[in-house]
């Protein structure tokens, strides 16, 4: 007898009905990450300084965390589906829109309007739901994070090449990313299979719906077990979200790196994060326990913020400022760089020390950032009842848009007001003194081992 066969019927995924849903996640997040390596060159270009760059970038992650619920409320009434189809349209007329812009508030369009779409996430997961049973829901939902972390690795990749090859035409990687967005309209039309049946529309009912979000948030940050948790993935979001915001500027700064290089910069760093979300953080898991990998996480960011800090200020060997200066000029006339703002390296001093000090802090900010958010929602569901796992897996994922909310600005006005390395600098001293503070609040709790103990049992 095969094993396939040996397993029971409801603890076997069917693969064949969540295939179409992957491969939609993976496309459509593939034209997201094409667009991360250059937006803020793109803004640059059209005469934003950091603190306006910030309010770009907080465009897309405040649309996603208004658009979410409203997408999710709708697939529940109309099915997922249309939803599905509707808000794949919008994406890629926000694609179009960037790839053609000629103003900064067209940029500003683009993103609010893809940033609105991309809350589909969430009728994506809830096709996961419709389409698995209890026992086969988390294998699901870990595909779907797979199919984040290939876009997070591949989407920086495509835009290194595009830019490349289009002598850093900001319009062409846009256009790639439209073109995947349409790949994902057309396997959403023709070959996703509604999940939702007619019968089940419009059932669900939200409970309390007169608490609003930011109640609920505030309430279950003063849980006795989880608040300390909540308030500190906020927290360390906001930290490590920060500086994925601003190292496009740094880098343009210190090292004088053009969007291309950037590209390869985040493909370094989500080559990591991959690594250790899907080899390493289990087994340093099962070692040292949530409580401990999540200071050791902690520690690893601070320093690894620390070292970025002080980066020497080195151009890279294949710097050229007056080449640099035209790929950051706008076309038609619009406004170009401010080189007030955006100071670029004077190209008398080049060398390998500046970009080899930043791949060697890197290391320890990718590898702490990497742990960080799944040890701690790891701990949250060990520390609450299994019927209270999903509602605060959801109070966690607000905590956490939130703090994706947040971050751009308040490290595009650091930036602004202190200099390339000020938001570093903080950031890394603000992770150390929240450590000191985590260990001396996040005290051990006896569901800990007992939920840990009763996991790995299970699992041999």
């Amino acid at each position: 007898m095969s094993q396939s066969s040996s397993v029971p019927a409801e603890d076997r995924l069917d693969f064949k009905r969540i295939l179409p849903i992957f491969a939609i996640v993976f496309v459509d997040l593939m034209g997201l990450t094409i667009t991360i390596p250059f937006i803020t060159y793109y803004a640059a270009s059209f005469g934003a300084d950091a603190v306006l760059i910030g309010l770009l970038q907080m465009a897309y992650p405040l649309m996603q965390f208004i658009g979410a619920p409203i997408l999710g409320d709708l697939s529940q009434k109309y099915g997922r589906k249309p939803i599905l189809i509707v808000s794949q349209i919008g994406t890629f007329a926000g694609f179009i829109l960037l790839a053609f812009a000629n103003s900064l508030w067209l940029l500003f369009l683009a993103r609010l309007i893809d940033g609105f779409t991309g809350g589909n996430i969430s009728t994506a997961q809830a096709a996961i739901t419709d389409s698995t049973t209890p026992r086969t829901r988390t294998q699901a939902l870990g595909l779907i994070g797979a199919a984040f972390g290939l876009g997070f690795i591949l989407g920086p990749v495509i835009s290194g090449i595009a830019l490349n090859m289009s002598g850093n035409d900001y319009r062409v990687p846009s256009l790639i990313a439209a073109g995947f967005s349409l790949l994902a309209l057309t396997l959403t039309t023709f070959i996703f299979k509604e999940t939702l049946p007619p019968e089940a529309r419009g059932t669900l009912s939200v409970p309390d719906k007169k608490i609003s979000r930011l109640s609920r948030m505030i309430r279950a940050a003063q849980h006795p077990a989880v608040g300390v948790l909540l308030v500190l993935i906020f927290a360390q979001q906001l930290i490590f979200g920060g500086f994925e915001r601003v190292i496009s500027l740094f880098l343009l700064n210190r090292l004088g790196m053009s969007a291309a290089n950037n590209a390869f910069i985040f493909l370094f760093v989500g080559i990591i994060a991959v690594l250790v979300q899907g080899v390493f953080v289990g087994k340093w898991s099962r070692r040292l326990g949530e409580r401990k990998l999540i200071f050791l996480g902690m520690a690893l960011l601070g320093v690894g913020l620390l070292l970025m800090a002080f980066t020497p200020p080195q151009a890279v060997s294949w710097y050229d400022r007056s080449e640099l200066i035209s790929e950051l000029s706008a076309k038609e006339g619009t406004a170009s760089i401010d080189l007030d703002t955006f100071t670029l390296p004077d190209g008398e001093n080049k060398g390998w020390l500046g970009i080899g000090w930043l791949l060697v802090s890197l290391v320890p900010i990718s590898v702490g950032g990497s742990v960080l958010q799944p040890s701690i929602n790891s701990l949250i569901t060990r520390r609450v009842e299994p019927v209270e796992v999903g509602a605060i897996l959801g109070i966690s994922a607000a905590f956490l848009s939130a703090a994706n909310t947040l971050a751009p600005v308040i490290s595009g006005v650091i930036f602004q007001l202190g200099g390339a390395t000020m938001p570093f600098l903080l950031g890394g001293v603000a992770m150390v003194i929240l450590l000191f503070v985590a260990q001396r609040q996040l005290v051990p709790n006896p569901r800990d081992s007992i939920v840990l103990e009763g996991a790995v049992s299970a699992v041999h």
